[in-house]
């Protein structure tokens, strides 16, 4: 079943031009994604930017051996040495036990466009994912929810003392809180013949002593390195050297990289759209490496770290010496990406399509390709009863998504025999037409009767919609089926309100469908653009 994403409304307006009004928002981009020509165009700049792809593809691979990488993602690691290698890149933070289900859909939506990238232009093309390991939102990814018996929400997470002072998730080492919290897990799953594998799985990966960041890839090699995804750890110190010339570049000229994405932002706006991002303050778009991650302010023509302050020279130097002390924000981490990859096409949420959109400015400052933007795949996955429901009654997916009766009431009203109603509209006009020639009759008697007849026709009026309402409820309890269907396809569509995407980690559904739910959604989860998929597995 197919969905328009326009009619979701946290869609904003750029992420709904950028599927289906391309034309609106191409001077923010490098190329329509819906044309084939512009797969050619991208291949070709990528080609022709000089890259140390062999060191690269150096790094890359020592991180798969300390991981021991299937052999297919080790092949899919050597030819980035191949310069004719071409990249589909995605990424997301490391998410306790793989995170939300989206996180899945990026990895697959970036396996299934480099194997189209293979057969459509003969060009060698590979799948990566970016763990954004130096993020440091530790709130974010420490918790992971899943269903339970009753499609009733369940969240588990680690406890916020694993990291005591901000700086890189990929900093955190696990302990014996991720026991419990695996513990906690397999109380909250359904008992299903994959429940044992999976928990096994975990505990393997997520085991004390265990780096998060490095849990997170062997996890998601685990599930997706046979299929040839390159898991990059970008929190690595021994690839930082092979950026430091952007690092120290960034630090040369403050600010350059946020009043490019600023005007950027400004341009959006002028056009109706939002600005995702909205530097203000002239700083660099890095962060110090210094225990924690600091951000680097300017300050009276001075770049400040903490308690410290510097030269913009004399820090640019310590990046190219040290670059491993460095951290790139969001707006220079696809830079850095995308110098370090050869990236034909980055894989990307809704979300992210508006700072973006507000970086080829910075790409050409870097002097590094932009690549195409592909908007991930987006999807609800429902067993063959829900799909069921919403097929027979016609219910837009949309209308699940409030906590409130309003769309149950309307499908129940609208499952009252026609009859019913009919009945009720013929009964209603023949009042107010006889209570009209009533009303005509008394007040040419005396016209002070006028208001008496007005109100007792009010009151009749009241009494029937008042009946109108008691047939609905006794609608409702006559099919209590119906409203339990509705209920339980609510409940797994739109967990606690949210796209279950978002909301529900993707272990949920291995523990549902096993190792087969990753062979389903790369058979049958299409990736059209603009498209939300209802998938029944």
């Amino acid at each position: 079943m197919a969905v328009d994403v326009r009619r979701f409304p946290w869609i904003r307006r750029l992420a709904a031009d950028y599927a289906y009004n391309f034309q609106h928002v191409a001077p923010f981009f490098a190329g329509d994604p819906a044309d084939r020509g512009a797969w050619s165009e991208a291949i070709a700049r990528v080609r022709a930017h000089e890259r140390r792809a062999t060191d690269v593809a150096a790094v890359v691979g020592a991180q798969q051996r300390r991981r021991s990488a299937p052999a297919r993602a080790l092949e899919a690691g050597r030819a980035l040495a191949d310069p004719r290698t071409v990249a589909v890149v995605t990424g997301q933070q490391a998410g306790l036990f793989g995170g939300p289900l989206y996180t899945l859909f990026k990895a697959l939506g970036a396996i299934k466009l480099a194997e189209q990238v293979s057969r459509d232009h003969q060009a060698p093309a590979v799948a990566i994912f970016w763990i954004e390991g130096e993020d440091h939102d530790w709130d974010e990814v420490r918790s992971c929810t899943v269903f339970d018996e009753a499609l009733a929400t369940r969240t588990v997470s680690l406890p916020s003392e694993l990291m005591l002072e901000p700086g890189p998730v990929a900093s955190v080492r696990l302990d014996d809180s991720v026991a419990a919290a695996i513990d906690a897990l397999e109380r909250a799953l359904p008992a299903t013949e994959f429940r044992a594998a999976l928990l096994g799985d975990l505990r393997t990966f997520y085991a004390p002593g265990a780096g998060m960041a490095d849990a997170f890839g062997r996890w998601l090699e685990h599930l997706l390195g046979d299929r040839g995804l390159i898991v990059y750890d970008a929190s690595d110190p021994d690839a930082k050297h092979l950026v430091a010339g952007i690092f120290s570049r960034e630090l040369l000229a403050p600010g350059e990289t946020g009043r490019r994405a600023a005007s950027a932002g400004a341009d959006l706006s002028s056009r109706g759209y939002h600005a995702q991002a909205q530097p203000q303050d002239g700083s660099p778009a890095l962060f110090a490496l210094q225990g924690g991650r600091e951000p680097i302010r300017a300050r009276n023509g001075r770049l400040h770290v903490g308690d410290h302050s510097y030269a913009a020279a004399e820090l640019a130097e310590q990046a190219s010496e040290h670059p491993a002390g460095f951290s790139p924000n969001v707006l220079l981490r696809p830079i850095v990406q995308d110098s370090l990859f050869p990236t034909v096409c980055y894989v990307t949420g809704p979300n992210e399509i508006g700072y973006l959109g507000q970086l080829r400015g910075v790409y050409e400052l870097f002097g590094v390709p932009m690549p195409l933007l592909y908007p991930r795949a987006s999807a609800t996955i429902v067993d063959s009863a829900a799909l069921r429901f919403l097929t027979r009654y016609r219910v837009p997916l949309e209308a699940l998504r409030p906590q409130d009766e309003a769309a149950l009431n309307e499908l129940l009203e609208s499952q009252i025999p026609p009859a019913v109603e009919a009945s009720f509209a013929a009964t209603s006009q023949a009042l107010e037409a006889t209570m009209g020639e009533l009303a005509r009759a008394t007040t040419a008697l005396d016209p002070t009767l006028e208001g008496a007849v007005k109100s007792t026709l009010g009151r009749m009026q009241h009494d029937l919609h008042s009946l109108h309402g008691k047939i609905i409820q006794a609608a409702k309890r006559r099919d209590e089926t119906l409203k339990r269907q509705f209920t339980r396809t609510r409940a797994l569509a739109f967990p606690n309100g949210h796209a279950q995407e978002r909301e529900i980690g993707f272990v949920s559904f291995l523990n549902q469908y096993g190792p087969a739910l990753v062979d389903r959604l790369m058979d049958e989860l299409p990736l059209d653009l603009g498209t939300h998929w209802v998938v029944a597995i």
